[in-house]
C-alpha cells in the first residue's frame, strides 16, 4: 500500500473498503449478461428473409447476486462520505448493487427501471439548461440526413475485413505501447462490431470496417476504455478504478467520444448512429416494441444486420414488447457535452492537469476534482499512459481556446446578416 495510505487512517480505511468493493463487484458482468446470444440475431434474420417478422425470443439465465448486493450495501454504509475516497467508494458500491439488481431481474420491466437509475433517460436536459438529450439527437439526425451522403467521399466508403483490421489495429497498438499490451481478437459470437477490455479488443468476425471505424476503435475503445482500465490497475489505494463501473459510464463514453472529436475520427455517420440509438430508446420507453424499433433503424438507412444489432442494444435485458429500455446509449451525447464543457472549464481555470488525471482510472468528472489533493500528494498515481492528443497540451489548448471563442458567435444573427 502507498505510504500515504499507511500513515492516514482514513485513506487506509477506505482502501480496505475499496478492496471489498472490488471483490464483490467482479462477478457482476452487466453488459455481457444482459446481451443476447448471436443465435437470436441469426434466427431473426433468417425468418426475416422468409418474410416472417416476429418479436425475438430471448431467455436469460437466472442470476443470484444477493450476497454481492449485501456486501456492497455494507461497504457503502461503512464509508465516510465527507472524505473524497469515501464518497467515491460509497457511490460506486451503491451503483454496483443497482447493476446486480438489474441482472437479477433480466427480462422484466424492473430491469428497465434499474437501467434508468444507472444511465438516465433521453428526456433529461443537457448542462446549462440546454435542450434534452433527445432533442440534441434529433438535431444531429436532421443534419446527417442533409449532409451524410454529400460529404462522404468515395474512398471513405471502402471497407476492410475484420481480419485486415485486426492486423492493422494490432500493429497500431504495439507501436503505441512499444510491446504487446492489448491483444486484438476476432469473435464470431459478438453482436456489436467491437468490444474492449483492459487487455483485449474483440472485433466481430465477418464484419466490414471503414477507415473511420479503424480510427474510432483506436482512439475510442483502445486509447480511452482500455487505457483507463490499464491505468486504473496502477492504483494501489483504489484498484476499483480499473473496473468499468456503471457510475462512470457517462464520463467514460463522453471522454471516448470526445477523443474521436479531438483526433478527427468522428464522422457525420457516427454522430447519426449515436443519435438514432437515443431516439430509439425514447421510442421504446414510449411503447415501441423491438420490431418497430428495428424498422426505425431500417428506415434510417441501416441494413438488416446493423438494424438488428442497434435494436438489440435498446432491448438487451428488458422485455421486447416496449415500454421499457436498456438506456445506456443515452449517455453518449450527454457525456460528450459534459466532457467537452469540463475540458473548456479546465482551460479557463488553468487546470489542464485535471484532464490528464481523468485518465488515471475509470472515474467521473466530479471524482477527479475531489481527487486532486490525492493526486498532488501521491496517494493516487498519475496515468501511466496518455493518448497522443492529450500529451500535446499546447495543441489541446489551442483547439479548446478556439472552441471557447467560436461559441460566442451568434449563428442566427450571422445568418440574418448574410441574408
Amino acid at each position: 500500500m502507498d505510504t500515504n495510505a499507511a500513515a492516514d487512517p482514513a485513506i487506509a480505511r477506505h482502501a480496505a473498503l475499496d478492496a471489498r468493493l472490488l471483490k464483490a463487484a467482479r462477478g457482476i458482468k452487466l453488459l455481457s449478461e444482459a446481451s443476447w446470444p448471436a443465435r437470436v440475431q441469426q434466427e431473426f434474420l433468417a425468418e426475416l428473409a422468409r418474410g416472417n417478422v416476429a418479436l425475438p425470443q430471448v431467455e436469460y439465465a437466472k442470476r443470484d447476486h444477493a450476497a454481492a448486493r449485501r456486501e456492497l450495501e455494507a461497504v457503502a454504509a461503512e464509508c465516510d462520505e465527507s472524505h473524497p475516497l469515501g464518497a467515491y467508494v460509497a457511490d460506486s458500491a451503491r451503483q454496483w448493487a443497482m447493476a446486480a439488481r438489474l441482472l437479477e431481474n433480466l427480462g422484466t420491466a424492473q430491469a428497465g427501471e434499474c437501467a434508468v437509475q444507472l444511465f438516465g433517460r433521453p428526456d433529461v436536459a443537457l448542462p446549462g439548461n440546454g435542450p434534452s438529450v433527445r432533442e440534441a439527437a434529433r438535431h444531429f439526425i436532421a443534419i446527417a440526413g442533409e449532409l451524410d451522403h454529400e460529404l462522404l467521399a468515395p474512398e471513405e466508403q471502402v471497407t476492410v475485413s475484420a481480419t485486415a483490421l485486426q492486423l492493422q489495429m494490432q500493429n497500431d497498438l504495439d507501436e503505441f505501447f512499444g510491446a504487446r499490451v492489448i491483444t486484438v481478437e476476432l469473435d464470431p459470437d459478438l453482436i456489436a462490431k467491437a468490444a474492449a477490455s483492459a487487455t483485449r479488443i474483440r472485433l466481430r468476425d465477418g464484419a466490414e470496417f471503414s477507415d473511420y471505424d479503424r480510427h474510432q476503435l483506436f482512439f475510442h475503445e483502445a486509447l480511452v476504455h482500455s487505457l483507463t482500465a490499464l491505468n486504473g490497475r496502477e492504483q494501489h489505494v483504489l484498484p476499483s478504478l480499473a473496473l468499468s463501473s456503471p457510475r462512470a459510464t457517462e464520463t467514460q463514453e463522453g471522454l471516448a467520444t470526445f477523443a474521436e472529436q479531438m483526433t478527427g475520427s468522428i464522422d457525420i455517420g457516427r454522430l447519426k448512429r449515436l443519435s438514432l440509438r437515443i431516439e430509439a430508446i425514447a421510442m421504446a420507453l414510449d411503447g415501441a416494441d423491438f420490431v418497430q424499433v428495428f424498422r426505425y433503424f431500417q428506415q434510417a438507412g441501416q441494413d438488416d444486420a446493423e438494424s438488428f444489432a442497434s435494436a438489440q442494444r435498446v432491448f438487451r435485458g428488458v422485455p421486447v414488447t416496449g415500454g421499457v429500455a436498456f438506456t445506456k446509449d443515452a449517455v453518449y451525447l450527454r457525456g460528450l457535452i459534459d466532457v467537452h464543457t469540463f475540458f473548456r472549464q479546465c482551460l479557463q481555470r488553468d487546470e489542464l492537469r485535471l484532464c490528464r488525471w481523468l485518465f488515471a482510472g475509470k472515474m467521473r468528472l466530479d471524482d477527479v476534482r475531489r481527487f486532486a489533493p490525492l493526486f498532488e500528494d501521491g496517494t493516487l498515481a498519475p496515468p501511466r499512459w496518455l493518448p497522443p492528443w492529450l500529451q500535446r497540451a499546447s495543441g489541446l489548448a489551442g483547439m479548446l481556446a478556439f472552441s471557447l471563442f467560436a461559441n460566442r458567435i451568434r449563428m442566427d444573427q450571422l445568418h440574418d446578416a448574410v441574408d
